[in-house]
């Protein structure tokens, strides 16, 4: 059958498919670009999280420097486990009072490299620290490999597990 412009119903089906196809790939495209947008959004706020908690870390440096154990006491919930460097095992209250009255006095502890990776609410950190400080009137110095998991909660973020191990003295 033929209509008077002169084409017919196979024709005019070719052309709806036609669009049909294009309507199709427009989507795919308009999604895909969407998709794109959101993860390039959500690696932003990934890489803000990351440096928020890597200048944590360098606050719970200068805690442990100054003895700060209130300041520490913030940055670790209830919850929180530490593993020190010679494998003991401490709850908050025990790493706090560690703190507290350690016979070692810090007067430098800085971070020589870190990489944090965010995953939604948490951020692991991985570095190299280096420690300097007296101990019964001794100098020591330190290096250690350090692993901290940090979880975002309603006040901000709390470091829930911290480990330590010793690469030299």
């Amino acid at each position: 059958m033929t209509s008077s412009s002169g084409f017919g119903f196979h024709d005019h089906l070719g052309s709806l498919t036609g669009i049909r196809f294009a309507a199709i790939a427009f989507s795919a495209v308009l999604l895909l670009s969407a998709t794109a947008a959101l993860t390039a959004q959500e690696h932003e706020e990934n890489n803000g999280d990351a440096a928020r908690v890597m200048a944590l870390e360098t606050l719970w440096n200068q805690a442990e420097v100054d003895g700060d154990v209130r300041a520490l006491s913030q940055l670790v919930p209830e919850t929180f486990i530490y593993v020190d460097i010679d494998g003991s095992l401490r709850t908050k209250s025990e790493f706090l009072e560690l703190m507290k009255n350690t016979p070692e006095k810090p007067s430098e502890l800085r971070n020589e490299s870190m990489v944090a990776h965010a995953y939604g609410n948490t951020v692991v950190v991985s570095g190299v620290y280096r420690e300097k400080g007296t101990v019964g009137g001794k100098r020591y110095s330190r290096r250690g490999r350090f692993t901290d998991t940090w979880i975002k909660v309603k006040s901000g973020w709390q470091c829930v597990a911290s480990q330590s191990t010793l690469i030299e003295k």
